[in-house]
């Protein structure tokens, strides 16, 4: 055996003393016997693997879907579509701002649960603009939804392989991977890998016993451990010193930071000019202006950061306020119908971390010369599951190019330059999107290497409710890209989190471009 086993991990040797040769090994078995957590688990199993120790027999991928604290209180109090059955077979017709503030709901939980029950003919807006249901039964879609509910409470996590097709449609309707607290249910997928102990690892657990190495070996001499005498009651793992010293390496600069002045560099000699604005905004340039209607979806709580103290702008500047409300109300002058609802002044002004750069753009387009290219690196916080490819907080390349001329052809060499020049994506697709503010509207897919394909960020054709009402009478090409995703690209990297570790060792050796 080429393995000294006295250097072994802790980790390793708790769990080779712990299996025996033929049985299978898995984590959910070592993390229940050694106490565990899921990092240590993972940290022994691929250290035992390298050295010959364990080897894998067999992986299997394992769906379950997961209760959130949201789905506690709609299994609890009711879904929102249940709730606004309820009340409107129980108060007759009401408006929806009248249907939020007496069940307690968001206006967007309310629009959303009205649509749906809308969709399946259960409600319908009558004559006065007033909600009313017009069948004495719920949807089959929020039945299901309540069971399986109330089976989560009971069973706990739902095992995707239980269900049947009408409950697997139903239940994807209500989950999410990301952003979980924004749905019922958070999916959580995982492989499940068996390990068994091969003849190597058995003639080292084998050493181990011999030797009396339990794991619980000291690792290091403490004043403590002196005063009070105890390191006389235990024994001392090996030091290592062959070990190399550590390398004297000079400073340098972050890869990612040269990488983002590097696109300002080249956009700038490109002829745009940058622009940028306060990590604070207000409802109305966040969303307002980009003629987003106050009860989206993507305005929730969940997705967006409010700023606690204060919790209002102390204004918005004229004649943009009042040419926007007029715009969502009615159209205003831009030939649009509007959103045809009654623009709330007060939600306007409300406070939020921007969630995303385009609050730039609207902000230039009162300003912006005609012809004219401008750009900005911008920082966006939006709630979000940190992973490989999203982060709760992160930059985008946001930009314009307004002009009498500019049109779709023109945007799509805007398109084709960031993912191939800037990001160094070879393969690049286009996809029809839609943005409340934009028509045509483009999402821009790279393929990356490990990851595959993935969106880099969206673009279109400012929309006349949006430009006109902030003073611009042209065409205005728009994009929002992620520039943090391009990063991955330019800089070989797998994961976003690697941008902003902590491992200096990746910061020193990292080069930008």
């Amino acid at each position: 055996m080429d393995i000294e086993v006295k250097n072994l991990h802790p980790l390793e040797v708790k769990l080779l003393r712990s299996v025996s040769f033929g049985e299978d090994i898995t984590a959910e078995r070592i993390m229940k016997d050694l106490d565990y957590k899921v990092g240590q688990c993972n940290q022994a199993f691929s250290w035992l693997t390298a050295k010959g120790c364990l080897e894998e027999t067999g992986r299997s991928h394992k769906t379950v879907y997961e209760l959130t604290d949201l789905g506690r209180e709609h299994q609890k109090n009711g879904l929102p579509a249940e709730r606004i059955f309820r009340f409107l077979s129980e108060n007759g017709a009401h408006s929806m701002p009248e249907i939020s503030q007496a069940l307690g709901l968001e206006k967007s939980d309310t629009g959303s649960a009205f649509g749906l029950l809308s969709s399946k003919g259960v409600a319908k807006m009558n004559d006065e603009r007033k909600a009313e249901v017009i069948s004495k039964e719920l949807p089959e879609d929020v039945i299901l939804q309540r069971v399986l509910l109330d089976r989560a409470v009971n069973d706990g996590a739902i095992d995707e392989a239980s269900l049947v097709d009408k409950e697997k449609t139903a239940i994807g309707q209500m989950a999410k991977k990301r952003g979980a607290s924004s749905a019922d249910f958070k999916l959580i997928e995982s492989d499940i890998v068996v390990y068994h102990l091969t003849e190597k690892g058995d003639e080292a657990k084998k050493a181990l016993l011999a030797a009396n190495i339990t794991g619980e070996e000291f690792s290091v001499l403490t004043p403590e451990m002196i005063q009070t005498g105890a390191w006389k009651n235990g024994t001392f793992r090996p030091y290592g010193i062959n070990a190399p010293t550590s390398r004297l390496i000079p400073g340098r600069r972050n890869a990612y930071s040269e990488y983002l002045q590097w696109v300002k560099d080249k956009l700038a000699a490109l002829g745009f000019e940058e622009f940028d604005g306060p990590l604070v905004e207000n409802e109305f340039w966040n969303g307002d202006a980009l003629f987003m209607p106050q009860f989206h979806s993507a305005r929730d709580i969940h997705d967006v950061y409010y700023v606690k103290d204060p919790v209002h702008a102390k204004s918005i500047e004229e004649p943009w306020l009042s040419q926007v409300a007029a715009t969502h109300e009615n159209g205003w002058k831009t030939g649009s119908r509007g959103w045809g609802y009654t623009f709330d002044h007060e939600f306007t002004r409300r406070q939020v971390l921007r969630s995303q750069g385009t609050v730039l753009s609207a902000h230039q387009l009162t300003k912006a010369k005609v012809p004219g290219k401008y750009f900005g690196i911008v920082r966006c916080f939006r709630y979000d599951q940190v992973d490989a490819t999203h982060g709760a907080d992160f930059y985008q390349t946001e930009g314009i190019v307004l002009g009498k001329d500019v049109n779709l052809r023109n945007l799509l060499g805007l398109l084709k330059m960031f993912a191939e020049e800037i990001a160094g994506a070879e393969e690049v697709k286009y996809v029809p999107g839609y943005f409340p503010f934009t028509e045509p509207s483009i999402e821009v897919h790279i393929k990356h290497p490990v990851l595959g394909w993935f969106e880099l960020g969206g673009s279109g054709i400012f929309r006349p409710e949006v430009t006109e009402a902030l003073g611009i009478d042209v065409p205005v090409l728009a994009w929002g890209l992620g520039i943090d995703r391009m990063a991955l690209m330019h800089l070989g990297l797998n994961d976003l989190r690697e941008l902003f570790t902590p491992d200096i060792e990746s910061v020193r050796t990292r080069r930008g471009n």
